[in-house]
């Protein structure tokens, strides 16, 4: 069941709700540039298992509002807030993969975990995507303004490039070209407003405001968000497990979907 949420007047995020009368509630936060549909291998099979799975497309991705501004860590979050009090979520697992697992770092500590009882990150792009002075791990700041300006000049290619290094195992044609067009489905200009957010924002003292028990789940094989951080997050965020998957890239819900799938319904039953 698909339906608007009102998080500004003039701003509506597109909600994705499957089995509302599920046991527990899974919210799931997309990376950049797809949409909830990037969990579409979780939404065919959680819910058999009695969860309710709800996907929500940031904005100025997927089906939801493409507005020009709000594109920071601190109003997504304040998206997601939105929506949980709408919903009248209590008692969910918050899930976020890559840039949404940012997000949901952000809204933990903004929000004081605000109805969340238990915390899964999927390579999330956190503390710092880009390396700094401080912290040699991430990616360098030059590989983000290329993906800026190749969104400015031919976004498709570079959307087609991004998508040659996402996954570790082997994908066929036909699913690149959906990869893509989930993608394609984002604004430009919210397509680099993001990527510029990675430049301009950091976690580092979100991470020691969680104080619910975090899964993260990392491939050590990500070309996108090094495996690295993943240490970094369990290192800094008070009871967390950290479980390489040693055959993925940055998309383990495809690359090992069903260990991927067992994992985190462990980690919920837990």
């Amino acid at each position: 069941m698909g339906y608007y949420v009102n998080v500004e007047s003039d701003v509506k995020i597109f909600v994705e709700d499957l089995n509302p009368e599920g046991k527990k509630t899974i919210v799931f936060l997309h990376g950049w540039p797809g949409s909830h549909e990037l969990f579409e291998y979780q939404f065919d099979q959680l819910p058999k298992w009695g969860y309710r799975c709800i996907g929500i497309d940031q904005r100025g991705f997927g089906k939801s509002d493409k507005p020009w501004r709000g594109y920071d860590y601190n109003r997504l979050a304040d998206d997601v807030k939105c929506i949980v009090e709408t919903l009248r979520l209590q008692d969910f697992i918050l899930a976020g993969h890559s840039t949404g697992g940012a997000i949901a770092i952000r809204y933990m500590s903004r929000h004081n975990g605000y109805g969340v009882s238990k915390l899964a990150l999927f390579a999330a792009a956190a503390p710092s995507l880009i390396k700094l002075p401080n912290f040699p791990y991430g990616i360098d700041v030059e590989v983000v303004n290329q993906i800026i300006e190749g969104t400015y000049t031919d976004r498709p290619k570079m959307l087609s490039n991004f998508g040659d290094i996402f996954f570790f195992q082997y994908i066929t044609q036909p699913f690149s070209y959906w990869f893509l067009q989930l993608g394609l489905q984002a604004a430009g200009w919210s397509t680099a407003a993001i990527a510029n957010t990675w430049i301009n924002e950091q976690l580092f003292s979100d991470l020691g405001k969680i104080n619910v028990p975090t899964l993260i789940i990392h491939g050590i094989h990500d070309k996108v968000v090094p495996f690295q951080l993943g240490e970094v997050q369990e290192k800094y965020i008070k009871n967390s497990k950290l479980i390489p998957f040693n055959y993925s890239g940055h998309g383990s819900f495809y690359d090992q979907k069903d260990l991927f799938n067992k994992e985190l319904m462990n980690f919920i039953e837990e």
